[in-house]
């Protein structure tokens, strides 16, 4: 699922001078700033900015960390599931089930692509999207499925597979929060028909701009469907001016690709990181009352792009870390199917309970791959000071 703008709006904390900044990514590119100087020079001085050997170059490295059979590098990892819709075949009236606790991308890929969404409930216990809710909204007119990697956290992708091969659908994924994540071993993005990335700059691996990319390739349409997304983003052409299809200006910019490559090098360090800081965060607030932490699946290598916990006080506790300096952020708190866009869906309150008690419950706590125990430290003693109180 692709994160929206406002998750920077909240690393914008850092300059109202946080104690805890909610991200920092100026750290990260200060670290890094002499290699992307230098990509930016080379491209420069090539004077190729759009497509070339850098996007061909990173889609051969992303591919390979996806243990996917390709790559196609796309503007946006909006432009990644909608070309994923339109290269499967989406027609006006198909529907795709996806779940409502999300960012808008993920089911406006779907509506502008000519498809119906339909909502369904997270699990209580991983936020991710329930079989079993899945299982109940299948219908006639169903003809994929999309499950979104919540926060990194994989989503439960056995039963969406099997359910996928005896119905007869397909399986696309909306992994852009977990760039490296693990299911039973294998690598998120190459699960489903496709897989669906984002590298908006806040995302695990972030370009220094927009970018995403869409991996896959298996089976026997699999090249096909590459192919395919591969003509969507360049206007539908199979060669300069021979246009087959109606495409899209959806290109990955050659200069994102240059800085990508340099830091998807780094991408399991820094997920290494996000673990890390999880992991000091789930032992200094495992016994805070009214607080519910992010629980691991089983048999998943969580990615933890967001920290988000849950708790009835959410509110209540987001202005008492603001006041002491702690970047929060809300993800996501009014579900997709009560908003305004798809009022004429008909959802009314009360049709998702989980979700909806999500969006009222859950608070982003800081999270970044240099975090420090110290800076964890000082986020859990706020937190314990506000229920003391």
């Amino acid at each position: 699922m692709v994160t929206s703008p406002p998750d920077l709006r909240a690393a914008d904390a850092t300059a109202a001078g946080a104690a805890v900044p909610f991200s920092d990514l100026v750290a990260q590119h200060r670290a890094l700033e002499e290699e992307l100087v230098a990509a930016f020079r080379r491209a420069v001085r090539s004077a190729q900015f759009v497509g070339g050997a850098e996007v061909e170059a990173f889609e051969r490295d992303f591919a390979g960390y996806c243990e996917a059979p390709a790559c196609v590098g796309v503007n946006s990892g909006t432009d990644a599931l909608r070309f994923a819709c339109i290269a499967l075949g989406v027609q006006p009236g198909d529907q795709i089930i996806a779940p409502s606790h999300t960012f808008i991308a993920t089911s406006e890929a779907i509506t502008q692509a000519g498809g119906r969404v339909r909502f369904v409930d997270v699990d209580e216990r991983t936020m991710t999207i329930d079989p079993a809710a899945v299982r109940a909204a299948i219908g006639p007119r169903t003809v994929g499925i999309m499950p979104v990697h919540l926060y990194g956290q994989p989503a439960d992708m056995d039963p969406l597979l099997e359910l996928a091969r005896n119905k007869g659908l397909w399986v696309v994924e909306d992994a852009a929060q977990a760039h490296g994540a693990r299911y039973r071993g294998r690598r998120v993005g190459a699960l489903g028909r496709l897989g669906c990335f984002s590298f908006y700059p806040g995302k695990n691996l972030g370009s220094l701009g927009e970018g995403g990319a869409v991996t896959g390739g298996t089976g026997d349409s699999g090249p096909d469907l590459i192919e395919t997304v591969r003509r969507l983003r360049e206007h539908g052409q199979s060669s300069k001016y021979v246009h087959e299809i109606e495409g899209y200006n959806g290109r990955l910019h050659a200069i994102q690709a240059a800085f990508l490559r340099i830091k998807l090098a780094r991408l399991d360090d820094w997920n290494a990181g996000r673990r890390r800081a999880a992991a000091w965060y789930a032992a200094a607030l495992h016994d805070v009352p009214d607080l519910v932490l992010p629980e691991v699946a089983p048999n998943t290598e969580h990615v933890f792009h967001l920290y988000v916990v849950r708790t009835p006080r959410r509110d209540d506790l987001r202005d008492h870390l603001t006041r002491e300096r702690i970047g929060v952020g809300l993800h996501y708190p009014r579900p997709l199917h009560l908003q305004q866009a798809y009022a004429t869906l008909g959802y009314r309150e009360g049709a998702l309970p989980v979700t909806e008690r999500a969006a009222s419950q859950c608070l982003s706590l800081p999270m970044f791959p240099e975090m420090t125990e110290a800076q964890v430290a000082r986020v859990a003693d706020a937190i314990k000071s506000f229920y003391r109180a």
